[in-house]
């Protein structure tokens, strides 16, 4: 049976090597702490369930839910927006739902991307910003985050000739998987850049509400107001504790978000209604439950970063997002292979920096989706493997 070339940069999936060695931990007896994905553990709203849960016996939500059935959603998302952010939003024509903000990253490419065209993304950055890449036939210019750069992308190390085939940048600040913030000077920089070469610019934001430090994170629309060229994705997933309901939504641009909703219309029928009500209560509701949320993140980061600097390992304290972003020592040269061992030997999972590009490798991020006690048994027994290894002294 022969598949379309466009699989085959996708046959490759460190995370699911990562399941296989956690699959090999449990055969052979380990108890798993799983700080290899960003899914958290804390649960929904109590008022978002509620609203949920009622919509499920009204049998209006029973049917298909077209884009006009989506109006209320599409109105409280414009409305918190200009609220967060001051800026004006059309909800008719400038905010369209998706299904986790995965889904914008993976569709939008199909609207813009003609085969060969490149797309300018991060390294590292979150997989399915490539994905989607690659489904469009495009191809990626990588822009390297190095630590020196506060892992920042350097717009005028790109060639011309990759700028002249460009088509679309993806941006993603809080930063997954390096923690990295992101001013409103950068965005601007990036806004013009993207004006100047007549780019699309994609702002992958589901961390917006994760910042430890007081300082709200900016919008890229904040440095585009009149949406020329720009796009962002929200998510109920991190501030809200929704992931497994698959919610979220694009405001940008009208053009930008006709082309998305073009290309959504072949594929599904937008979410169930009971969840868009969930999501409004949501945004509507009370947010001391999203306070709540970023203070248990904070809490977390603080307890794992001190545990892992007792122990020996010097790890830095983000200011934003709900992951460590950790430099491997020397003596460990291969990310994958550290986390595949060390799940195998202690339980505890890891993510490779490798699975987020190749300017990952040499770095692990760990998820904070545990309680602070177990963080700091992690930490532990993650330091006590590298002393095993004679690779790392405390």
């Amino acid at each position: 049976m022969q598949f379309a070339n466009r699989l085959a940069p996708l046959q490759t999936n460190v995370f699911a090597d990562m399941d296989r060695a956690k699959g090999r931990a449990r055969a052979a007896g380990k108890k798993i702490v799983d700080l290899s994905l960003g899914s958290s553990d804390l649960p929904t709203p109590v008022h978002v369930l509620d609203a949920i849960a009622t919509a499920v016996h009204d049998p209006i939500t029973h049917g298909y839910n077209l884009f006009e059935s989506t109006r209320a959603f599409r109105q409280a998302a414009a409305r918190w927006y200009t609220q967060k952010f001051g800026i004006a939003v059309d909800p008719e024509t400038e905010v369209l739902p998706l299904i986790g903000s995965q889904e914008g990253t993976a569709h939008l490419p199909l609207a813009i991307l003609n085969p060969g065209d490149f797309a300018l993304l991060t390294d590292p950055c979150y997989p399915s910003h490539a994905g989607g890449i690659h489904l469009a036939n495009g191809q990626i210019y990588s822009m390297p985050l190095l630590a020196e750069k506060d892992f920042l992308p350097v717009f005028s190390d790109i060639p011309a000739a990759v700028i002249a085939q460009a088509r679309l940048m993806v941006l993603s600040y809080p930063h997954n998987p390096t923690t990295a913030t992101a001013t409103p000077d950068f965005f601007a920089e990036a806004v013009a850049f993207c004006q100047k070469h007549d780019l699309v610019l994609v702002h992958d934001f589901p961390y917006a509400d994760h910042c430890f430090n007081g300082k709200p994170a900016p919008s890229v629309l904040q440095a585009d107001r009149d949406k020329t060229c720009s796009i962002e994705f929200f998510s109920f997933s991190k501030a809200y504790n929704m992931g497994g309901f698959r919610i979220a939504y694009a405001i940008g641009n009208p053009e930008l978000i006709l082309a998305l909703r073009q290309v959504k219309a072949t594929v599904d029928f937008n979410q169930y209604q009971g969840i868009l009500r969930g999501a409004i209560a949501a945004l509507n509701g009370p947010q001391d439950c999203v306070r709540a949320t970023v203070n248990t993140f904070k809490n977390r980061r603080d307890a794992m970063v001190n545990a892992l600097n007792h122990y020996g390992w010097a790890v830095p304290s983000p200011d934003a997002t709900m992951y460590l972003w950790a430099r491997l020592p020397e003596e460990f040269n291969d990310s994958i292979d550290f986390c595949v061992r060390l799940v195998e030997a202690t339980g505890v999972a890891l993510a490779p920096g490798r699975g987020f590009g190749k300017s990952g490798e040499g770095y692990v991020r760990f998820a904070l989706v545990q309680s602070p006690e177990i963080l700091e048994q992690a930490a532990q027994h993650i330091v006590e493997f590298m002393n095993r290894k004679n690779k790392f002294s405390v």
